[in-house]
């Protein structure tokens, strides 16, 4: 027996159930696992930061939204900066550019014959007042869905088509009416007659620049809704579709250091450009008719008995003059302006908020 246990055991009135247990049966205050909660939140913030979700009403994100946007705008105008300056030339029926009209192949020549004449940069002659007038539209149109989807879909559970749809329409109609000015001024300035041409038409009075300018800005909002709408609901839509956990690892990029917390991960160039060119696709399809009946009231201007025809009026003459078919009169060729346009502007907005880290 241990000598220990021989002194304890010598003890009077001690018996060996009383004795002290040894040291390794001592229980132990048991140890916290890394995986349990912490008491504070804090504490483990203070070893990982967390993340935490830039404010949208912030100066901080209103701005790089707004930036990321207007840069989308102008690359989108740059890419078909050249089919703009060809359709300028056929529509002034500039003599040395007639017998190109009306064919594909003869915009194919008309650029060739631009690039031979004046080089690269005549292909991109006026571009950049078009720049100067895109940036604050485009800007305007991105920043203002980025806000009012904020405020129509709070949480991801209220994210729906039809919010989706009335985010992009909302913001479309708040960049035509920001901007709108913009445009009034433009057509001031080529309205008005320099002092030396005397045979020039004065401007028109007050009374019908208030007719016309209303007459526009009306027919302009009306197509912008299903325009700005479908865009932005087909782009979001389309995204969700390719970024399906059956096809994620082929469409998706690793999710960047800076993404904030919540945001889905960025698409691959090839899958974003295909969901801005579907959207534009989309969106153009279903704003045609209304672009068509724009056309129509701007060439048509005033009629016999002097007033001007009104959406409903335009409608019905082209339903009577071509049918159904006369609201889609040219529309193959609006998909090969709109197509690249609509890709490159949601691939660079979409870039630009990446690097952004928003």
């Amino acid at each position: 027996m241990p000598p220990a246990l021989m002194s304890y055991a010598s003890m009077p009135g001690v018996s060996p159930s009383q004795h002290p247990r040894e040291a390794t049966d001592v229980p132990r205050t048991p140890v916290a696992s890394r995986k349990d909660p912490p008491v504070c939140p804090t504490d483990d913030e203070a070893r990982i930061p967390r993340k935490v979700a830039k404010d949208k009403r912030s100066f901080d994100y209103l701005w790089r939204s707004g930036v990321a946007g207007g840069m989308a705008g102008c690359a989108a105008k740059t890419i078909v900066a050249p089919l703009d300056r060809v359709k300028i030339l056929f529509q002034s029926h500039n003599p040395q550019f007639v017998k190109y009209t009306g064919s594909w192949y003869g915009v194919k020549e008309a650029i060739k014959q631009i690039y031979h004449q004046d080089g690269p940069l005549g292909l991109y002659r006026g571009h950049s007042a078009t720049l100067l007038r895109i940036f604050p539209y485009a800007a305007i149109k991105f920043l203002a869905y980025e806000q009012i989807r904020a405020v129509i879909i709070p949480r991801r559970e209220h994210e729906t088509p039809f919010r989706r749809l009335i985010s992009g329409s909302l913001a479309g109609v708040t960049s035509v009416f920001f901007t709108y000015p913009l445009e009034v001024i433009r057509r001031r300035h080529q309205l008005v007659a320099p002092p030396h041409l005397s045979l020039r038409p004065r401007p028109p009075g007050p009374e019908l620049w208030t007719d016309q300018l209303l007459s526009r800005l009306l027919s302009n909002l009306l197509g912008m809704l299903p325009y700005a709408g479908m865009s932005f609901l087909t782009h979001d839509t389309a995204g969700d579709v390719l970024r399906h956990p059956a096809i994620a690892k082929y469409t998706t990029l690793p999710r960047p250091e800076n993404s904030p917390p919540g945001k889905p991960a960025p698409l691959r160039a090839w899958a974003e450009l295909f969901a801005g060119g579907v959207a534009g696709l989309v969106s153009q399809t279903a704003s045609y008719p209304l672009e068509v009946i724009r056309r129509r009231m701007q060439v048509g201007g005033a009629v016999g008995d002097g007033h001007r025809m009104r959406i409903g009026e335009t409608a019905k003459m082209i339903m009577r003059e071509r049918g159904f078919r006369g609201f889609f009169v040219g529309l193959t060729i609006g998909y090969a302006k709109v197509m690249p346009m609509a890709a490159a502007s949601f691939y660079t907005y979409e870039r630009f908020k990446m690097w952004f880290g928003i």
